[in-house]
């Protein structure tokens, strides 16, 4: 009689990684660890340094309820930071999604070096901000700014009278949401191509076959069906250009007269650069109820569409 091999004997261990129950959390705890150390301890030392006098000239701390938030409301600059913000972030979402749309449209069609197009589309988002930021200040330069000589050769400008990007206050805020638009695209054309391969052919074929021309299947069967991954990535573009501080800051500091001030560039200025940690900790907090509600009603959007 032929030998029966022997059936391996399953340890504990084994027997308890083998329940989903167990297995899941375990490969989600080192995310949530991370998002914790990274996120959750940081917002906390924030609300702990946000009701006290704490400030590095005077590291005691001292209880003062929520005075520091009213000083903030009170202050002029704060509340024109708070309308900055509001712009820069709606501005580049707007111009970064609808390059990114365009782009996409674009990157869709059949033509040579496609495939390296792709590529290199990605290099605004690939490139250290600081790097593309000091390129992108040599082009808004006063002297030397390439898109003022462009202008100027196409007569679209007086050569003696040009524009100072970064030195008045309109254009100087026009041109940091240009910038962090050009950062976010790539992740637009990104989102829309995902989108885009994943809207079935025979659907556009059928509606070609209908009669629909080009804006009505971009505009009443594509972008419908593809709004749920636009509203996804809205949510992190969002979040992403409200809590930025890195554009604004490297090309403008804030100026000229807190034209272009965000809440992130003001809260690193007064808690960091100024020592007021207390008053910085307040302005960084500001951030929170208003990602907040966006990201609520987005998602509020994105579940209704779902439905």
């Amino acid at each position: 009689m032929s030998a029966i091999a022997a059936r391996p004997r399953l340890t504990w261990p084994r027997l308890i990684l083998d329940r989903p129950e167990v297995v899941g959390p375990l490969f989600i705890a080192p995310a949530i660890l991370y998002i914790v150390l990274l996120v959750g301890l940081p917002f906390l030392l924030a609300l702990y340094y946000s009701v006290s006098d704490y400030n590095i000239f005077n590291p005691s701390y001292g209880f003062v309820g929520l005075r520091n938030f009213q000083d903030v409301l009170e202050s002029e600059i704060f509340r024109r930071t708070l309308v900055n913000t509001l712009v820069f972030t709606i501005g580049a979402q707007v111009i970064g999604l609808l390059l990114g749309k365009i782009g996409a449209m674009l990157l869709m069609q059949e033509f040579p070096g496609r495939g390296i197009a792709r590529a290199l589309v990605v290099l605004p988002w690939a490139v250290p901000v600081s790097l593309a930021t000091l390129a992108w200040l040599w082009m808004f330069d006063s002297l030397y700014s390439v898109i003022n000589w462009t202008l100027a050769a196409a007569g679209l400008i007086d050569p003696a009278n040009r524009p100072q990007w970064l030195g008045q206050q309109d254009l100087a805020m026009i041109a940091v949401t240009v910038v962090h638009a050009w950062r976010l695209f790539p992740f637009g054309v990104v989102i829309f191509l995902a989108g885009f391969t994943s809207v079935p052919k025979d659907v556009l074929d059928a509606a070609t076959v209908d009669g629909a021309g080009f804006w009505r299947r971009n505009y009443q069967i594509i972008l419908p069906m593809i709004l749920p991954i636009v509203l996804i990535a809205l949510i992190f573009g969002t979040v992403f250009t409200f809590t930025d501080l890195s554009v604004v800051y490297l090309l403008t500091k804030g100026g000229p007269i807190n034209s272009t001030q965000v809440l992130g560039s003001l809260a690193f200025q007064v808690g960091i650069l100024s020592g007021d940690v207390a008053h910085g900790a307040a302005i960084c907090l500001f951030l929170f109820p208003f990602l907040l509600v966006a990201v609520i009603v987005l998602l509020r959007s994105l579940r209704r569409r779902e439905i």
